[in-house]
């Protein structure tokens, strides 16, 4: 098993990010898979543009247009023992994660460089499907710090601290289709919307 710790060294990955291979059985992986296949997704929104890959937001979502968190449906009951174990794994209260946004990475799909709203504040994810290349980057005076995970089916990974903050990330596209549940905390200044 490869778990970055809070505060690895550079040469290992931004410090804050952490992962672990297995997090949840195949079986699991199987359901939550299905699961996501039957909901309706649709097409990334970010303001007059639209991404490829297909997404549905519980709990809050982030509206490009009013450029703000707006409520989006309940986390459904089926994600909530996978949030609970999420958040046991970080070290989080329960009931800590506010937010999921569960994807669909066909063949061909990535998403660019970016890091998340600031209105967030700890972001774990589930991958599942196919492998991927999470790639992260960093400024630093004229160059870039950059650092590649593979990200293996079923494993979850978490970015606190400067992996959070500093650190852009990225996935390029995908050989095989994949799925990510992204389970996110809030600042406490967000969650008064």
């Amino acid at each position: 098993m490869t778990q970055l710790g809070l505060f690895a060294d550079p040469q290992d990955g931004p410090a804050g990010l952490r992962y672990t291979n297995d997090f949840i059985p195949a079986a699991a992986g199987q359901d939550l898979i299905g699961r996501i296949a039957a909901l309706p997704l649709q097409r990334f929104q970010f303001g007059a543009f639209e991404g490829n890959r297909r997404v549905a937001s519980f709990g809050f979502r982030y509206d490009y247009s009013l450029q703000r968190l707006i409520e989006a449906e309940p986390i459904p009951a089926w994600l909530v023992p996978a949030a609970r174990q999420v958040e046991a794994w970080a070290g989080l209260a329960d009931g800590a994660v506010a937010q999921v946004l569960c994807t669909e990475y066909d063949v061909g799909v990535g998403i660019g460089w970016h890091r998340d709203k600031p209105h967030f504040d700890k972001i774990l994810g589930v991958s599942l499907g196919s492998p991927c290349k999470f790639r992260f980057r960093r400024r630093r005076a004229d160059k870039w710090d950059r650092y590649t995970l593979e990200a293996l089916p079923r494993s979850l990974y978490m970015m606190d601290g400067e992996a959070r903050s500093q650190w852009e990330h990225s996935i390029p596209p995908v050989e095989a289709r994949r799925y990510s549940i992204t389970f996110r905390t809030m600042k406490p200044a967000a969650q008064k919307i």
